[in-house]
């Protein structure tokens, strides 16, 4: 398995990429990277001995000088791509590796929007696929929830939450084994009359579905995410994108909360010590660093995006997401399953 990385992507950049590479090398033996950026940026968090091991053998380092700036839009992107003198960038030359079968997938911590465009034009999408959708997965008090779309498509139609449905059950089924997921609609409300046109026209088009695969189970509120009843959960890009980012902050702030209120004196403290291994698991259950690596479903290839905020254990995940995805042929099973 070979996995192409953008090493110049995200708020730490090479420090992040290739930290979370060298973790999954020493954790899957068949793998091999190629790491695209800088190489004296790189490098400097390489060390020499690695490189000579056996380790480091499975590591290609294949320089890009260009690096894509923050504040270019997707549009600016698409078009700088296209012209006679391409800029390239590391993003550009991770997500062409893929588009040319040179490696089995890659994984940015780069723009959303940016790496979503290029995917689109270099890699391409499935037959049949309308709109691409990014899903990664939210902590639950049961199995893990699927939410989708995260943030690629802000205007969406009700045939687009329709086909997120359908793709995302059956990433469900592949990924999970779930064999009959559950799907809602994200909504202001469970009464069938709430919500705005998208959600209603959704709603109907999902109730009027035979024979999909899925149990379609109508709206579901914000708080009820988190209840671990429903595998799939549908929306359009803003809606999706504003939830996944209020839950990591909250996630986040829980644990600060019970961090502090175990350090306020000396009986909490002692309180602390014997509860540690129960608080240590619960800050592990909830840190949005395990969830790290979304999917970016619909296209023709296997393109995984990081959080840009990811530290090199939280870029291990989004590898460790592309590596299942490959090992279990996510686009041409789901290219088979949408056809049938």
């Amino acid at each position: 398995m070979h996995l192409a990385i953008d090493a110049m992507g995200g708020d730490q950049g090479p420090r992040a990429a290739v930290g979370g590479s060298v973790q999954a090398l020493r954790q899957y033996p068949g793998l091999s990277v190629t790491l695209y950026g800088q190489r004296a940026a790189i490098e400097r968090h390489l060390s020499a001995s690695l490189l000579r091991s056996a380790l480091g053998r499975r590591i290609t380092l294949n320089h890009v000088e260009g690096v894509l700036p923050a504040s270019m839009s997707p549009s600016t992107v698409l078009r700088t791509s296209s012209c006679h003198t391409p800029v390239v960038t590391s993003l550009h030359a991770a997500v062409g590796a893929v588009a040319e079968g040179r490696v089995d997938g890659c994984i940015s911590a780069g723009d959303t929007g940016a790496l979503m465009a290029l995917s689109r034009l270099q890699v391409g999408m499935l037959e049949g696929v309308a709109r691409p959708a990014i899903s990664a997965p939210i902590p639950t008090l049961g199995k893990r929830c699927y939410l989708l779309d995260l943030g690629a498509n802000v205007d969406c139609q009700p045939r687009h939450l329709l086909q997120f449905a359908d793709m995302g059950s059956q990433m469900v089924r592949l990924l999970d084994g779930v064999e009959r997921p559950r799907v809602a609609v994200l909504n202001i409300g469970i009464e069938q009359h709430k919500g705005g046109r998208l959600q209603r026209a959704a709603h109907e088009l999902l109730s009027a579905r035979t024979d999909c695969g899925y149990e379609y189970s109508g709206f579901i509120e914000g708080d009820a995410l988190f209840k671990g009843a429903i595998d799939v959960v549908v929306c359009d890009g803003f809606v999706g994108n504003v939830a996944l980012k209020t839950s990591e902050g909250l996630a986040r702030m829980l644990a600060d909360r019970l961090q502090a209120a175990f350090s306020k004196n000396l009986l909490s403290r002692l309180i602390s010590l014997l509860t540690r291994p129960a608080l240590a698991s619960f800050r592990e259950q909830i840190n949005p660093v395990r969830y790290n690596g979304a999917s970016l479903l619909g296209l023709a290839g296997r393109v995984v995006k990081s959080h840009g905020a990811a530290d090199s254990r939280g870029f291990f995940y989004a590898i460790e997401r592309a590596i299942k995805e490959v090992h279990e042929q996510l686009p041409q099973r789901l290219k088979a399953s949408l056809a049938g």
